[in-house]
């Protein structure tokens, strides 16, 4: 293969960049659907970019320094892009992720002289250069640009709630944003450079610092709250329920899972010197993990609006995703970044439903929507097919990187998280399935427990052609089932140990093949129950109601909307990072 030239790497970010520019400066001038035309091509660049980039980076990271300040005598003063294969095949998923959610928006907004297309530019760029990025500071530049673009896009139609998320969302990712940058000083003042191979270097050398395991703190919690991790989650669900659908595709699809990116990259690259961190580690994110996951999946299945159903969904797939970070090993990192991709391809299209429901049935509440979708058959399918990948089902990318995460976890002797992970997948999946069978079979006539869930009225735009909404969403479908599951096991062991600065391996393990027909069948047994509990016996319906209304009630009482109390949680999530790193 031909040497890629290095001075390439920051295109990805650049064009898009470029194009919103340049819409920018022409927005009242252009024509019809040319913002759509164009945001798709700059998107569709990207992605082709990225994968090319990914492609020349397995026979090494490819590394590009801005304004030519390359190290000197190993002191790292210049800013540069390193790209290892894994950082590249991301950043490509995320490119086709925005030109399919592009195709599904066409005509959304049209009177807006491109300014949603101009907003997803910026926050595409954003993505990307996070990805990309080497150097501390300019992760967190990345960092806020995503949540200053995330913030205009989630209160785009300026309606009371769509502000009231928005300003749940600013906040909380401010405060975010607050304790990377003190992490950042931290780290610098210890070791005199922001670059990650030069701070982990340092570290190395420093042995056990209580300065660099605050940094790892300050870090780790902006890090997780942009991943949506328990304690840190509150502010997910009223954020995705508000924002128009093609917003939701993205932030469920790529966005909440970046910053477990992020996490996994410092932790491997950035902090892989310090014993403390090492140690703490594998019970903080597999605790944490697995927490997430079951309480995710729980909350997602008491709701009735379809965003929050799916939001809550993210929150447990990204506990899920946690723990494979946590198991510290080529198996568990590379099943979470292909769990990255599967995931965002299945809740992409999820969220794409729920946005062809919105616009042609007026509705995003599965107990008013009951039967009304009879007349969207292929939906419907895409709906159960979908749940049906939640939860497990063996085929697909999702259901590779559930298998390598969970076979990392048994080596690793994480039994608990084991389970977590499996029934977490499996609430999120009955959630989705009994949600298919009440809107599109007319299923359910009791609409039990989550009837009593928050919902509202929402409309959007209708006049867009079923087949256009419908062609994303089934594309995504298809690239998860589709993708031979020989690329990513002959790609995988090598790009996993690069992404992980580790000698290479010559094969990752997986997990029991049996344990994903476990979650299915749990998933397809909780829907169930769901759609036909007026025909079950009363005592066994007591017997589950009385089990389930008090942590209901609990768990509801604590997604209470204030952002006093998110904020106050938020606390106590860093004081359990300082409590862990305290105790090893």
């Amino acid at each position: 293969m031909t040497a890629f030239p290095a001075a390439l790497l920051p295109l990805p970010v650049a064009i898009p960049l470029v194009v919103c520019a340049a819409m920018l400066a022409t927005a009242h001038l252009l024509p019809g659907r040319l913002p759509d035309i164009l945001a798709t091509l700059a998107a569709l660049g990207v992605a082709l970019l990225s994968a090319i980039i990914a492609a020349h980076a397995a026979d090494g990271p490819l590394v590009y320094w801005f304004g030519g300040w390359e190290p000197r005598d190993g002191v790292h003063l210049g800013i540069g892009f390193s790209v290892d294969e894994a950082s590249g095949w991301v950043a490509a998923f995320i490119g086709l992720l925005y030109a399919l959610t592009f195709v599904f928006a066409w005509g959304f907004f049209g009177r807006t002289h491109g300014h949603f297309q101009i907003l997803m530019l910026l926050f595409l760029a954003a993505m990307v250069g996070f990805c990309f990025t080497r150097d501390m500071f300019n992760l967190f530049v990345w960092f806020e640009v995503m949540s200053v673009a995330a913030f205009a896009l989630t209160a785009y139609h300026l309606e009371e709630s769509a502000l009231a998320g928005a300003i749940n969302f600013t906040v909380i990712n401010s405060l975010a944003g607050f304790l990377m940058l003190g992490g950042i000083g931290l780290i610098y003042a210890q070791t005199g450079t922001l670059d990650f191979e030069g701070i982990a270097a340092a570290v190395a050398r420093g042995g056990r610092d209580p300065v660099v395991a605050g940094a790892f703190c300050l870090v780790a919690a902006a890090l997780m709250i942009k991943g949506a991790i328990v304690p840190f989650q509150f502010w997910l669900a009223d954020a995705h329920a508000v924002a128009p659908s093609p917003v939701s595709v993205i932030f469920s699809g790529s966005m909440v899972s970046l910053g477990l990116f992020g996490l996994a990259k410092v932790s491997a690259v950035v902090f892989a010197g310090s014993d403390q961190v090492q140690h703490a580690l594998p019970v903080l994110l597999t605790a944490l993990g697995s927490f997430t996951a079951l309480l995710g999946g729980w909350m997602a299945l008491l709701q009735r609006h379809l965003k929050r159903m799916l939001a809550f969904s993210t929150i447990s797939h990204a506990g899920i995703m946690l723990t494979g970070i946590g198991a510290l090993s080529a198996d568990g990192t590379g099943g979470t970044l292909v769990y990255v991709v599967g995931h965002g391809l299945v809740k992409g299209a999820l969220f794409m439903i729920a946005g062809i429901l919105l616009a042609t049935r007026a509705s995003i509440d599965e107990i008013a929507l009951r039967g009304l979708g009879r007349g969207i058959g292929p939906a419907g399918i895409a709906m159960a097919l979908a749940g049906l990948l939640l939860c497990g089902l063996p085929i697909g990318v999702l259901d590779q990187g559930t298998r390598l995460v969970q076979g990392a976890l048994a080596q690793q002797g994480h039994g608990i998280a084991l389970a977590a992970g499996a029934i977490g997948a499996a609430l999120t999946g009955a959630a989705v399935l009994r949600a298919a069978g009440r809107i599109f079979l007319g299923l359910g006539p009791d609409p039990g427990d989550e009837a009593g869930a928050p919902s509202e009225d929402e409309r959007e735009k209708a006049n867009r052609p079923l087949w256009l909404m419908l062609a994303p969403c089934c594309a995504l479908l298809a690239l998860d089932v589709g993708l031979p599951a020989s690329l990513i096991e002959h790609a995988l062991p090598r790009a996993a140990s690069a992404f992980m600065h580790r000698p290479a391996v010559d094969a990752v393990a997986e997990g029991p093949g049996w344990l994903p027909w476990m979650s299915v069948l749990a998933a397809l047994a909780g829907a169930a129950y769901g759609l036909f509990r007026d025909r079950l016996p009363a005592f066994v319906v007591r017997s589950v109601g009385a089990t389930q209304s008090a942590p209901t009630r609990a768990l509801e009482a604590l997604h209470s909307g204030l952002i006093g109390d998110y904020a106050a949680w938020l606390a106590v999530g860093v004081a359990v990072i300082v409590a862990v790193l305290a105790s090893v």
